[in-house]
């Protein structure tokens, strides 16, 4: 689905693979089946990537997410600790 489609693609592109996504519809209704494709060489990594589950975030992180207190170091590495500093 294209909403899954683009967290897998955020998730690769944070580490630093490029991605290009085909099959995603036009239009206010976007369905249908997407593919995302990423270079040869780096297919077998952005396999691990997906492969591994993502870690939900608590009560408490989507609170703090929601209110702007999070750093976004601090949920990009997972930690879910402020980091004491402003943005």
């Amino acid at each position: 689905s294209v909403p899954e489609a683009e967290i897998q693609r955020a998730r690769l592109e944070a580490e630093g693979i490029p991605v290009m996504m085909k099959g995603e519809a036009e239009g206010p209704y976007r369905m249908g089946p997407v593919h995302l494709w990423v270079p040869a060489a780096l297919e077998v990594q952005a396999r691990l990537i997906l492969d591994t589950p993502l870690e939900p975030f608590s009560d408490e992180e989507l609170t703090a997410l929601a209110e702007g207190a999070l750093d976004q170091d601090d949920t990009e590495a997972g930690t879910g600790e402020p980091s004491g500093e402003g943005p």
